[in-house]
């Protein structure tokens, strides 16, 4: 069956602004951890962070971590998003669990733009090879030895659900490259969507988090998609 992505914010770093806040000041005082609150007020952090940003010291926003439920995507997402090694994976196994009855899968966007005749023989094709899958289930020892197996000829296409941990800091990198329109659709319209809600609990910190053009210029050079003012305007839109 052909789902939708979901992403939903799980949990975050109490106060996340405040607590950068902290850690930042300590670089930059000689105030002990009894008094090191005296003077963060929720007036003074949002100055604080930016100015913080602009100075390029991001050390203090790894104090601040994120945590995602992400769901609705392919495995060949996964193999993408693991490549940002800062991070925390905990993601539903195709070794213990078995796709009973079927498989959910990902349609890619092309294809459904060919119309529904495209989309019936992209399911058609996910339905045999699910016939491939279980007859590999049935011909190999159950339990999960016959899942370990069989799973290999699943495709890329085949859904997954995943929980996943940034810090501020690796979450602002991520969006640089992920948020940018020459990310793959798939892992930018993730992207986006985190994005979307870590602005909504911390954002000063997350001010100008993207693509690059969003806050400077484009880094992609001869490769630049053009549509820099289309992206600035979009990102204004989710703030």
């Amino acid at each position: 069956m052909n789902v939708g992505l979901k992403v939903k914010l799980l949990r975050y770093t109490n106060e996340p602004e405040k607590t950068v806040a902290l850690a930042a000041k300590l670089c930059y005082s000689d105030s002990d951890v009894e008094n090191l609150h005296q003077g963060v007020t929720e007036k003074d952090v949002s100055g604080f962070i930016k100015k913080l940003i602009s100075m390029g010291h991001l050390s203090p926003t790894e104090h601040a971590s994120f945590t995602f439920a992400i769901e609705g995507v392919s495995r060949s997402l996964l193999a993408q998003i693991t490549r940002h090694r800062i991070a925390s994976f905990s993601v539903k196994s195709q070794r213990y669990v078995r796709a009973e009855g079927g498989f959910n899968y990902i349609i890619p966007p092309a294809i459904k733009s060919l119309g529904s005749d495209a989309q019936k023989e992209y399911k058609k094709q996910m339905d045999i090879i699910y016939g491939f899958y279980q007859g590999w289930i049935d011909k190999l020892e159950k339990g999960e030895k016959g899942n370990e197996d069989a799973r290999f000829v699943l495709p890329n296409a085949a859904e997954t659900k995943m929980i996943l941990t940034m810090n501020a800091r690796e979450l602002m990198h991520f969006f640089n490259l992920r948020c940018c329109k020459r990310a793959q659709w798939e892992i930018r319209e993730t992207a986006w969507k985190m994005l979307e809600l870590v602005l909504k609990v911390a954002p000063n910190l997350f001010c100008g988090a993207g693509p690059l053009c969003v806050s400077t210029k484009c880094s992609e050079g001869a490769m630049t998609c053009g549509k820099a003012a289309e992206v600035k305007e979009y990102y204004n839109s989710i703030k």
